[in-house]
């Protein structure tokens, strides 16, 4: 999983380093010499797009950001991805697992939501493949029928293991409370990566309003708890 900042330039997308950035062929030959049958690479930077069409194979499951290398915004998708691995909403079918397919989902419905409280046209369109045919699909599903969007069914049978404890308390009360702040933190998060492309009194005013709300959440919290 790559998490940072990518880059498109002369027709070939990359991910950014110190030193030398890495392109989607630097990585396929790291790829190739992994002896196990099946690969996940997620990409979640700008400009990642293209990276489907050059690390596509058998056997593999690529995930992208985006879409393509011109959506050179920085990115919400690795934020809600890996938060997709801890969010009960996440595993759709109930089996203590979070697919890779359920991961890509919750992200991508998290971001379309994060774009749509600010009123921003969105400037990512995550894809995933996992058929080797070098195209994305934006919407995947775990039957791959859809001619238009064939990937998914290998997808949905891959992930990181069971969940676990995701560190709330037991209190019904309690535990509610802290779901609510994690989700204004995880707000604020994503307004913070909006801000370039916000009017800035807009961002401002919203900004403000997430912090109090923030405020006031954990003084409920502090309440609850007796202190």
């Amino acid at each position: 999983m790559l998490i940072g900042h990518g880059s498109f330039a002369n027709s070939s997308a990359k991910f950014n380093l110190s030193g030398p950035d890495m392109s989607a062929a630097d990585f396929n030959a790291l790829l190739t010499k992994l002896p196990t049958k099946q690969v996940v690479f997620v990409d979640t930077s700008s400009s990642s797009g293209p990276f489907i069409e050059g690390l596509s194979a058998p056997g593999r499951t690529i995930i992208t950001a985006t879409r393509n290398g011109a959506e050179q915004f920085t990115t919400l998708f690795g934020g809600y991805f890996v938060e997709a691995f801890s969010a009960e909403g996440a595993d759709a079918d109930k089996n203590k697992r979070v697919s890779m397919l359920e991961a890509f989902k919750y992200a991508k419905g998290e971001v379309t939501r994060a774009y749509e409280r600010e009123g921003l046209l969105a400037t990512e369109h995550a894809l995933l493949d996992d058929d080797g045919d070098k195209e994305g699909s934006a919407d995947p599903s775990n039957t791959g029928n859809d001619p238009k969007n064939k990937d998914g069914k290998v997808a949905a049978v891959l992930s990181l293991g069971v969940a676990g404890d995701d560190g709330l308390p037991s209190d019904p009360k309690l535990r509610a409370l802290h779901v609510e702040r994690r989700d204004l933190e995880r707000r604020v998060e994503s307004l913070r990566l909006l801000k370039e492309s916000m009017d800035p009194a807009k961002y401002s005013a919203e900004l403000e309003k997430l912090v109090t709300a923030i405020a006031l959440k954990t003084r409920e919290i502090r309440a609850a708890e007796g202190k």
